[in-house]
């Protein structure tokens, strides 16, 4: 296989001020931590960091060269020098795009644009060498990190292309040039600072633009905004519009789907023709989205077959679903991690998800949820919270830990029999969450990113016997 870049390559791409020594470069990388032997290392200014003040270590430990826009004392290696080093990551991210054979998809949506990435990459790399955006290197940096991370030799790529503000989502899709792009769906996620779920449905739409000739859109034929999103890509020029979901008007039709606690047995109509597949995690969410990413393989020319056959071993990522065994008293709880973010759309998925998970005997469905954050301020915040009662009553959640502000909304609807207790944050709460639960249980932790709900997955961890088998 050869070098991800040779140094005339990022030459081209990147037309440094000054002469470059000679190197080649397995990888890019802006994270000084994770700088791996033969790295191209950026030196991005943060919020709160200069990437020039890790120039020097990045090098010592084997980077092939830092791109720099200013000199570094300390520095032993290959510099390139550029005015502008967020630009030069574009424009590398632009050049790999451009060498690149591959079949790409862009993925997007309210929810479940990771966990749809991650099934594509399953899905594909079973066939033909596959590339896709890592974590959710969804933003600014992550999105031209990915495309210059994309090999020469890979035959398709998948890309996350996230927003929480209006304008971001259009530079985005322009470098990312896919053929097929997916909106997994739209809700009122990060609608604090977007205003309306039609403003949140228009920027999603510029998935499309820039796309390339021939572009096919994957659209969630049973969210409202549907028509809206359609005809935004067709005014992009999208040639080809697929809808998905229950609805009789998809063209790609989820008939069944058997949920269990660890998974799911589906049936889906893809354009007549009928697909039965196992998948293997837990929800109707993750069914239609493998429905969606069914549609995806199929418009990039992949076997799709082949594609759901591999679904089986399509698993949740830890805060994103992941469930673990662990050992409490002499039996087993069941932790459900979703503490890397909620809004929601999500956490009523998350709670259909615990209505199906049976407790072991003697045990209890517990529930711990953090504010859920962007949705706005004051009362509409709260209301969004309370609006959750009616769903954490039909989980069967038998006690209620929240932490957060807005959380206290929900708090005050709920019965006197399922309130645990409500905190002011997840510190405080992990300890009376782990301290309560009992050989038997299931128990669901969820909250925003801010909200910090990993500390009470951690304290859960801690307090439990280690890791039991299934």
């Amino acid at each position: 296989m050869s070098s991800l870049w040779t140094s005339g390559e990022v030459v081209a791409a990147l037309s440094p001020v000054a002469p470059v020594a000679p190197f080649t470069a397995e990888g890019v990388t802006f994270d000084s931590r994770a700088v791996s032997k033969g790295d191209i290392f950026f030196a991005l200014a943060g919020e709160t960091s200069d990437g020039h003040g890790f120039v020097a270590d990045a090098l010592a430990r084997g980077a092939a060269a830092a791109v720099v826009s200013r000199e570094v004392e300390g520095a032993h290696g290959a510099l390139i020098r550029v005015h502008d080093t967020m630009k030069a990551l574009v424009d590398l991210g632009r050049a790999g795009r451009r060498r690149s054979k591959a079949r790409i998809a862009s993925v997007t949506g309210s929810v479940g644009k990771t966990s749809t990435k991650d099934a594509l990459r399953a899905m594909l790399s079973v066939q033909a060498p596959t590339s896709a955006s890592v974590a959710s290197y969804n933003n600014h940096v992550g999105v031209p990190i990915s495309l210059a991370r994309l090999p020469r030799e890979s035959r398709y790529g998948i890309f996350e292309i996230g927003m929480n503000h209006p304008g971001e989502i259009a530079p985005l899709a322009r470098q990312v040039e896919a053929h097929v792009g997916v909106v997994t769906n739209v809700g009122p996620v990060h609608i604090g600072h977007m205003g309306s779920e039609e403003a949140i449905a228009d920027e999603k739409s510029c998935l499309f633009t820039g796309m390339a000739e021939g572009a096919v859109a994957v659209l969630n034929r049973d969210n409202r905004h549907y028509d809206r999103l359609a005809d935004h890509a067709r005014r992009f020029g999208v040639s080809r519009i697929v809808g998905f979901g229950r609805s009789t008007l998809a063209d790609a039709r989820l008939l069944s789907c058997d949920l269990h606690d660890s998974g799911s047995d589906v049936a889906a109509l893809i354009h007549g023709r009928r697909i039965e597949y196992r998948l293997g995690a837990a929800g109707e969410h993750w069914a239609l989205n493998s429905v969606a990413a069914l549609v995806v393989v199929e418009a990039l020319g992949a076997d799709v077959a082949v594609a759901a056959e591999a679904l089986a071993n399509v698993k949740a990522s830890p805060g994103r679903g992941a469930r673990r065994m662990l050992k409490v008293g002499s039996g087993t709880i069941e932790l459900l991690d979703e503490s890397y973010n909620a809004n929601p759309v999500s956490v009523r998925a998350m709670l259909a998800v615990l209505s199906r998970t049976l407790p072991k005997p003697g045990g209890r469905r517990i529930l711990a949820l953090g504010d859920m954050r962007e949705l706005g301020e004051g009362v509409t915040a709260d209301a969004y919270h309370a609006g959750l009662a009616d769903a954490v009553a039909t989980s069967g959640a038998t006690q209620v830990f929240l932490c957060g502000p807005h959380m206290k909304a929900l708090w005050q609807c709920l019965t006197p029999a399922q309130r645990g207790v409500h905190r002011p944050d997840s510190t405080s709460l992990a300890q009376d969450v782990a301290a309560a639960l009992r050989a038997g249980d299931v128990v669901a932790v969820k909250g925003s990113l801010g909200s910090k709900m990993k500390v009470v997955v951690d304290a859960i961890v801690a307090a439990s016997g280690g890791e039991a088998g299934n």
